[in-house]
């Protein structure tokens, strides 16, 4: 039996959704953000050392890294449909941004995340013009302009390709779910943007999608 360890408003959702797509058989275990630290419960390193979701086990085999995990459910059962022919055009893309997601994204957007916390956070009033004035700098000179080349490239892409991958759905599409929620949840898109909010609707409205939503819980960037 596939167990899917599940935390609410996290990577673990787009793992929902490829579970529903496949139509597989599984179960799920979910667990709750600290209300305090918004951190995983320390429960999850019963499952995995890193402590962290998603984590899903399939038999006597354990995966964390949602990549992965996606990976590992797209080429064991749904390698026809979610992973295009290896050695294909389509199959390079596939690659290129089942990897880009979490290598080249997302840590612009945890970077964007964390300095913005700074800013809000509680602080000595003496400390505070300091402290964001560097983290406004900081998003001025670094995060905001690769940010807008990220967005830009994506737009570029996706104005050309219904789907990550080319023509037809893959789990690269799944992988990429979570950065642009996350995104248009934080910042939203202009119609400088509309090839990636169209891609979004696409997504949200299939029906696996809203299943998983369903199953899931609470998910803030849907």
């Amino acid at each position: 039996m596939i167990t899917l360890h599940h935390l609410n408003n996290s990577r673990s959702q787009r793992i929902l959704w490829l579970l529903e797509e496949l139509e597989l058989d599984y179960q799920i275990k979910s667990y709750q953000r600290d209300a305090k630290t918004d951190l995983a419960p320390p429960e999850l390193k019963k499952i995995h050392p890193l402590g962290k979701a998603p984590i899903l086990t399939d038999g006597d085999l354990t995966f964390a890294e949602s990549g992965a995990i996606l990976e590992y459910l797209a080429e064991r059962y749904g390698a026809e449909k979610w992973v295009p022919k290896t050695g294909s055009p389509a199959f390079y893309q596939y690659r290129y941004w089942l990897h880009a997601a979490e290598g080249s994204l997302m840590p612009l957007l945890v970077m964007k995340l964390i300095f913005n916390k700074v800013k809000s956070s509680p602080m000595p009033f003496f400390v505070k013009p300091v402290a964001r004035g560097i983290a406004d700098k900081v998003g001025s000179a670094y995060l905001d302009p690769n940010l807008k080349t990220q967005f830009d490239y994506i737009e570029q892409h996706l104005s050309q390709n219904p789907w990550f991958a080319g023509d037809a759905i893959s789990a690269a599409d799944v992988q990429m779910s979570f950065p642009l929620e996350a995104a248009q949840d934080r910042q939203g898109f202009s119609q400088q943007h509309a090839h990636i909010k169209r891609w979004l609707e696409r997504v949200h409205a299939r029906p696996a999608y809203q299943r998983a939503l369903q199953k899931g819980g609470d998910y803030a960037y849907a």
